[in-house]
């Protein structure tokens, strides 16, 4: 699997309300609206510039803080393929793999790669090339690339037992 996009390049330790604000959490459910807010307390672009394809690459402890899993959503139905970090929130990092957004650890790359340049991920070769060359990140495992693949945890589960057809439950917050 490749992926390929433009840069959006952000330091360390960027915590879960960075990314999408707590004052949303229970107000703002459909994914339209959440991509709206994305990393708006960080970048005042982001949201409005975001394209399909386009890549995060954070500093270390990205994603960290609560286990809001919008924070994840917001970049996905923004059309974030992949977020590429020093560090992830554990939380953090199992959110993406379950909604199917792509988490890569690859510090040499992050040190390397600049904001706004594109980059090709390999997840089968386990590279990153960029400008300044390719760099090699620790494998996925098998199970985390069949749920990233499927589009996400319950999209795989669904295809296993024959449900695609089946509506997605909305999910909200409480009242």
């Amino acid at each position: 699997m490749k992926l390929s996009g433009r840069v959006w390049k952000y330091g360390d330790d960027v915590n879960t309300d960075v990314i999408f604000p707590g004052k949303y959490t229970y107000t703002v459910t459909d994914p339209k609206e959440q991509a709206k807010h994305a990393l708006e307390d960080l970048d005042q672009n982001f949201a409005a510039q975001v394209q399909p394809g386009d890549i995060i690459v954070g500093g270390k402890n990205w994603g960290n803080g609560s286990s809001r899993e919008q924070a994840v959503g917001c970049l996905k139905y923004s059309g974030v393929t992949a977020v590429i970090a020093k560090s992830f929130g554990r939380i953090y990092f199992r959110n993406a793999v379950n909604n199917g957004l792509v988490p890569i650890v690859c510090a040499s790359a992050v040190d390397a790669i600049q904001n706004g340049e594109t980059i090709e991920i390999d997840l089968d070769a386990h590279s990153i090339a960029c400008a300044a060359g390719a760099f090699d990140f620790p494998p996925l495992s098998e199970s985390l690339v069949a749920i990233i693949e499927a589009g996400g945890l319950i999209q795989m589960l669904r295809k296993k037992f024959g449900a695609e057809d089946l509506p997605m439950p909305e999910i909200k917050g409480g009242e």
